[in-house]
């Protein structure tokens, strides 16, 4: 009955730490946004993904969107082919790690999508879908007792992005490019 405490006591701090950090991002993200929109535009124009008013170009789902090229902005408009959208799950990956059949430690995995900005519509709407392909695959990567027993090493780190982008294209064939891992950490139990 002690370790099952334990156990909950630290996914509850994970949980909330991460929502914490969530909000904390989120918040400094708009004041970078509020402070860009105060500052004068230097003359000849707007380089990288920003419309004719020096504003970030967004998705419905908050994530930003680049054109491939040259950039967007005041060169000549958009082209809906090479446009791409970075998709961010509402929340977090939360992976165990078990030996001898107990949970030894949590990994957390913030994971964001490049993808086509013509799915950005589809990603948001088969969102339960997308994370329950990509919890699958690192519930499957978790049990081979090595991709998660190092997760300084680059290989692994590769393997879990492959993997997920791989088994991704079976639920969507065309549309995502890359699987981005922005945050990992480990807590053991």
């Amino acid at each position: 009955m002690k370790h099952v405490i334990s156990a909950v006591v630290a996914v509850v701090c994970i949980l909330v730490g991460g929502i914490t950090g969530h909000f904390v991002k989120t918040g400094l993200s708009a004041a970078a946004s509020t402070s860009a929109h105060e500052k004068p535009e230097k003359a000849g124009g707007s380089h990288g993904a920003a419309d004719s008013h020096g504003s970030e170009k967004k998705d419905s789902h908050g994530g930003k969107k680049e054109s491939s090229g040259h950039g967007g902005g005041d060169h000549g408009g958009d082209s809906a082919t090479g446009d791409v959208v970075y998709f961010k799950f509402t929340r977090e990956f939360v992976v165990p790690i078990m030996h001898d059949s107990k949970v030894t430690s949590l990994v957390i995995l913030n994971i964001n999508l490049e993808a086509d900005s013509s799915i950005s519509q589809k990603l948001f709407s088969m969102e339960p879908k997308v994370r329950d392909n990509i919890m699958t695959t690192l519930i499957e990567l978790s049990n081979d007792d090595q991709t998660f027993e190092n997760m300084t090493n680059v290989e692994s780190y590769e393997t879990i992005r492959a993997m997920v982008l791989l088994n991704l294209q079976k639920v969507m064939p065309s549309g995502i490019r890359n699987v981005l891992i922005v945050d990992i950490a480990q807590q053991d139990l």
